[in-house]
């Protein structure tokens, strides 16, 4: 037994050691990157090399070498080398020449070291990432500011680098690509470089030749060219723009604020991205072969903002020079702490392990023998009282949990799969360089829906069980709720919604669990979002009772509200309001208050013009116990799936199936679902002309279009479908079009209610295409044979043959008005659409949509089988007979007759004749 204890002993203090010795190794796995500086003495590179030295601070695992070749090449190709040599990670080049140094860089590309070029570029391809601003854009910005200016004359000056890099030939480029299509626009003279002799000449010479601008290719040479302007007495008499945009005494920003400058272009220095490009590398991660950073012109009516922003940054770099610095301290201090407490715990556990050894070898032996037929005894019972126990706990359990969590599996493990092989697909196409298809991307977003709908009934029947463990941690309230913000920024932007966060106390920190409170905010903004209406507005207000030991956070928004009747049942489950025609699961909000009152707080609702939520939580942590209080990093990872963003596919995705409309028949899709009647629409365009309505203007773009079928859903947000259905359907103009309902709910009241509504196809959702395409079909086959119809029967549809009520008062009405104006040759198409209180167009639609030809034709073939009744029963003569049915001469009856019947009146009437005798 001696041994044993001794050799547990061993083992601890063993593994104790390597736990010890772990952090030491763990500070080996650095990443080593080498930055090659080309240029010095520029206060551009000087803010490029501090930008990226802070942002290395950032990560601990980098170790950052800046080498500066000071304008000198072979300086740089030796830097570059000594990089090689030290067999860094990545290398980072800004390069000075883009020729000399395509070997040295090449060199270190071969040795499988990726190159990563900064700002300038080289005649090479063989690096692995090129990050820098459009240079040609930023010329074209220059041009396009002094363009704008005024549609006078302009005489312009142009300074370009001294240099053959590629920002300078770029610049140019894009420069004179605008202004050389500009006649009011003349390039007076480029200086390459500032020759001072030849640029004071050129200044004289203003006088004579007046120069409206100057634009130099950096602030530097645009600061210099302004100080001999300023030397010479013309400094007013031309307006100066530059290029760096640097927050400096001697930057761009200073000199529009001194008046110096009109604009400077905000040109960024890339350090920030070539550092974390490089970690990235480092990481197996894809990174595109160029990455282009934006540029912005800064003049004097942005420049203020420019500045302050430019100030809040440096002095945000230097809190976290300072943070960084003290959080090396920290960790120096915690690793020899943390050492000290292992060794301690260490020795305590041999003297607290050899102690309870020697007390339990002193009692063990004494009480052996006398307590050996006792606690068999004692097991025997406890065993046979523990299995009781646990077989009726385990029924009781089994039948509690049992539907929820096999439900969970049932649906989690295959939308997990449908999750990963979705991931797979789109994983692909970026490998293979192509974008996801629309419809992978729609199986994505309503599979992470169904994911999250799932996990709501989950956390319901948790909060039902009270499952649920609180993990409160310290947590800034407003860095919390921006995470939040931005994750529905977009949608607003999509929507021009103006959102909003606010607070008095961007300091204010609370303790409360972030993964509960992320489903509260989640479910509160998504309900923000889902009920107001695009130009809405909507706010989240954090506001500090700074005399009070409480804090409320307000969700604001100007929807469609709340019914007053209806607001003590907001935060119940499954509750729906009488106004909410969206589709929702009513778990949401009560989810919500059950989460709040797990923090102790409460959560209230009001609602005028729009609908407020207000969350009241305490400051502090003495509401909490002890088990529930953790510390979590001060920045969270808010990982929340967008169920608010509109996937918008590529216009290419199905430009290969679209052909032209021009015979095709017309389908009017009512849905508010952008996806799916996206998605209806990129099926059906191939063989019909689609139009979409979200449901607010159904009614008018079938009243406008007249198509020949509809496809309606039930919830939509004005009129349900089968309102929209019963209004079509006892309208004149749209009667006759077919109409199909989809809808997810599947009763036998439903269904009825779709038939009353006058329906002519009810599918429940989730419907299959075929079936859906083939009732479109099957719906204009049998319109086509009603056509066939009516076309051969015009004069025969009487009010006494019922085919539909609608349609047999319109047939009967437009043949009633044609048989009393029928010997009117004047009778025209605009006369008979007044006479049935209609416009022409929806006329001309209308008869298109029943017979299959115009309002013209259908007249003509109506006079026409007049006429041929009268060539059969009457004895008229065929000039009598053309005057009596409205034709203008007996010549152009008998043209048209003979176009419809294969004959002339006159040979009709004999062989009718013929028949008779025989």
């Amino acid at each position: 037994m001696t041994s044993k204890i001794f050799k547990i002993i061993i083992v601890t203090s063993s593994i104790l050691f390597w736990a010890c010795n772990q952090t030491i190794n763990n500070e080996d796995s650095s990443i080593k990157i080498g930055f090659s500086q080309g240029l010095g003495g520029h206060p551009w590179r000087t803010a490029m090399n501090y930008s990226m030295e802070i942002q290395a601070s950032l990560h601990s695992e980098v170790e950052l070498t800046i080498l500066k070749a000071d304008d000198v090449v072979e300086n740089q190709i030796k830097n570059i080398q000594t990089f090689i040599d030290k067999k860094v990670d990545v290398i980072i080049v800004s390069p000075i020449d883009p020729d000399a140094l395509v070997p040295v860089i090449e060199k270190a590309y071969s040795y499988g070291i990726p190159i990563i070029l900064l700002d300038r570029k080289i005649n090479s391809n063989k690096y692995t990432t090129y990050i820098g601003a459009d240079n040609i854009e930023v010329g074209r910005q220059a041009a396009q500011y002094i363009a704008s200016s005024t549609n006078k004359e302009i005489n312009v000056l142009e300074i370009k680098g001294d240099d053959n890099s590629s920002p300078t030939r770029e610049r140019s480029k894009g420069f004179h690509e605008v202004l050389d299509k500009l006649p009011n626009v003349h390039i007076i003279k480029s200086f390459k470089g500032l020759p001072v002799d030849d640029f004071k000449r050129t200044l004289d010479s203003l006088k004579e030749n007046k120069v409206d601008y100057l634009f130099a290719f950096n602030d530097d040479l645009a600061g210099k060219a302004w100080e001999i302007a300023r030397k010479s007495g013309v400094e007013n008499q031309l307006k100066f723009i530059g290029v760096d945009g640097l927050n400096s005494s001697v930057g761009g920003i200073q000199m529009i604020l001194d008046g110096k400058f009109s604009a400077t272009i905000l040109y960024p220095t890339g350090a920030v991205e070539a550092i974390e490009t490089a970690i990235k590398i480092h990481h197996k991660e894809t990174v595109a072969k160029r990455q282009v950073l934006g540029t912005t012109i800064i003049d004097r009516f942005n420049v203020d903002i420019m500045r302050n922003q430019f100030d809040k940054i440096d002095e945000q770099q230097a809190i976290i020079e300072n943070q960084v610095s003290a959080i090396k301290k920290q960790k120096q201090l915690y690793y020899s702490q943390n050492n000290l407490l292992k060794l301690s715990v260490f020795v305590l556990i041999v003297i607290l392990s050899l102690t309870i050894y020697s007390i339990y070898l002193i009692f063990t032996v004494r009480k052996r023998n006398r307590q050996l037929t006792l606690n068999n005894e004692k097991i025997t019972i406890q065993r046979n009282q523990i299995e009781k126990i646990a077989n009726e706990v385990k029924e009781s359990n089994d039948a509690k949990f049992n539907f929820f969590t096999g439900l969970s599996h049932e649906f989690k493990t295959p939308i997990t799969l449908i999750l990963s092989s979705i991931e797979s697909l789109r994983e692909n196409s970026k490998n293979k360089g192509s974008k996801p298809s629309y419809e992978i991307e729609l199986i994505n977003k309503n599979s992470n829906r169904l994911l999250r709908l799932i996990n709501n009934l989950l956390d319901f029947r948790k909060i039902e069980d009270k499952m649920f463990n609180m993990r409160a941690s310290k947590t800034n309230v407003y860095d919390f709720s921006n995470g939040l913000y931005r994750d529905f920024e977009s949608e607003a932007k999509k929507r021009n919604i103006k959102f909003e966060l606010t607070t008095n106390n961007q300091d204010l920190e609370l303790f409360f669990d972030r993964n509960l409170m992320d489903k509260v905010y989640f479910n509160l903004l998504s309900n923000a979002f889902k009920f107001t209406p695009d130009n809405g507005k909507i706010d989240i207000i954090i506001h500090d009772n700074k005399k009070g030991n409480n804090v409320t956070i307000t969700f604001k928004d100007n929807g469609i509200g709340i019914p007053e009747d209806e607001m003590s049942n907001v935060f119940e489950a499954f509750f729906k309001g009488s106004n909410n025609r969206k589709n929702s699961s009513g778990i949401g909000l009560h989810l919500s208050k059950q989460f709040i009152e797990l923090h102790l707080g409460k959560i209230e609702v009001s609602s005028f013009q729009g609908t407020e939520f207000t969350i009241t939580l305490f400051k502090g942590n003495t509401h909490f116990n002890e088990d529930q209080i953790i510390t979590e990093p001060e920045v969270i990872d808010a990982n929340l799936l967008n169920m608010t963003s509109e996937i918008i596919p590529d216009e290419d995705d199905y430009a290969d199936e679209i052909v032209s409309t021009g015979d095709k028949a017309s389908i009017l899709i009512i849905e508010d679902n952008k996806d799916l009647s996206f998605f209806l629409k990129n099926k059906l365009q191939n063989e019909f002309q689609i139009m979409l309505s979200d449901g607010t203007d159904a009614t008018e773009q079938a009243f406008e279009h007249i198509p020949d079928i509809i496809i309606c859903d039930v919830n939509l947000p004005l009129k349900n479908g089968f309102e929209i259905c019963e209004i079509l359907k006892n309208d004149l103009r749209t009667s006759h079009i077919p109409t199909i309902i989809l809808t997810a709910l599947g009763n036998q009241e439903s269904y009825m209610q779709g038939l009353k509504s006058g329906a002519d196809l009810f599918l429940t959702k989730p419907f299959n295409y075929s079936i859906l395409t083939q009732s479109i079909k099957s719906l204009l086959y049998n319109r086509e044979k009603l056509r066939y119809y009516y076309t051969n029967n015009i004069n025969k549809l009487t009010s006494n043959k019922s085919f539909g009520n609608i349609e047999q008062e319109f047939v009967s009405k437009l043949n009633s008005y044609i048989n009393k104006n029928i010997d009117n040759s004047d009778f025209s198409v605009e006369n008979l659409a007044e006479s049935l209180h209609i416009s022409r167009v929806q006329l001309y639609r209308k008869v298109k949509a029943i017979f299959g030809i115009n309002v013209s034709d259908y007249i003509n073939n109506f006079k026409l089988d007049i006429a041929k009744e009268m060539l059969d029963k009457s004895t008229l003569t065929i000039s009598e007979i053309a005057y009596k049915n409205g034709f203008s001469s007996p010549n152009y009856f008998s043209t048209v007759f003979k176009n419809k019947f294969g004959m002339s009146p006159n040979s009709y009437r004999k062989s009718n004749s013929n028949k008779d005798n025989e």
